[in-house]
């Protein structure tokens, strides 16, 4: 299956283009930002066909835009730990909504709970800001820092990456640390999870775990679908995804970003 995958994702990379330009199939039909797009979903659509995970996939949706996110960090340097965590907050709290995704490998490594914060929402995450004091989740990108230990153990420095969207997240102390209110045991008892003041507090079952894995530079999204943030973030822009692509590619097969571009993949 891995020869497989590495088969199928080598052929996608070799026709993917680079730099706008026309591909030599279709030069004479449609202008290169259609071509570039074509190819980029099905990129998207071949990940998420071979996205190998034993409970219930993120949405389509929701992984197309997660990915775009990684893989524009990824051509800007900034991701150094390939593992891509999905925080989706239009799900009920009482529900696993939280995957992390072994990008080179494509495969969900892990699914849990995950908690909003208390001015979020009840069951169900409404209201996003990056205030600091708002005790509200904060939607976007964010990448991971270091480890400590504070007053809930264990704990990861979070870092957002868009400026007005969650940029703060140092500011306001949002971190990613365990809780005992995420729980079913919890939702058992007051009938839906427990609330943070803003931070995406995890499952204590295993969290230090998790935290250590996570660190490091990872990335991570908490989707919402607003409206104004999809048409803001420059991150959900597709320009620099190729880029992205050949820059994971390169480190999974040990050959330089010009053989890639020149179409010798291994």
């Amino acid at each position: 299956m891995s020869k497989m995958r590495l088969i199928i994702c080598a052929f996608v990379l070799s026709v993917l283009p680079v730099n706008n330009t026309f591909l030599q199939s279709s030069s004479m039909i449609k202008p290169a930002r259609e071509t570039h797009n074509h190819d980029i979903d099905t990129y998207f659509t071949w990940c998420y066909t071979s996205l190998y995970c034993d409970s219930p996939r993120p949405g389509y949706e929701v992984f197309r835009r997660a990915l775009t996110g990684f893989l524009n960090l990824k051509s800007e340097g900034k991701i150094r730990n390939n593992l891509l965590t999905i925080i989706d907050f239009s799900v009920s709290s009482n529900l696993e909504r939280l995957w992390i995704v072994d990008i080179p490998g494509m495969k969900v490594i892990h699914h849990s709970l995950v908690a909003h914060g208390k001015k979020s929402g009840d069951e169900y995450a409404t209201h996003f800001s990056n205030k600091p004091s708002s005790n509200q989740s904060s939607l976007g990108f964010y990448l991971t820092d270091g480890i400590y230990y504070g007053k809930h153990g264990v704990s990861l420095y979070l870092d957002g990456v868009e400026p007005g969207v969650n940029d703060k997240a140092r500011e306001r102390a949002i971190v990613m640390h365990g809780a005992e209110y995420v729980s079913r045991e919890y939702i058992t008892s007051y009938g839906r999870l427990g609330r943070s003041f803003g931070c995406p507090s995890i499952p204590l079952d295993n969290h230090e775990e998790i935290i250590r894995l996570l660190s490091g530079r990872s990335c991570i999204y908490i989707h919402y679908p607003d409206t104004d943030y999809f048409l803001n973030s420059k991150l959900l822009i597709s320009e620099k995804v190729t880029e992205g692509i050949y820059m994971l590619q390169s480190e999974k097969s040990g050959v330089s970003d010009s053989s890639l571009r020149n179409g010798s993949v291994p």
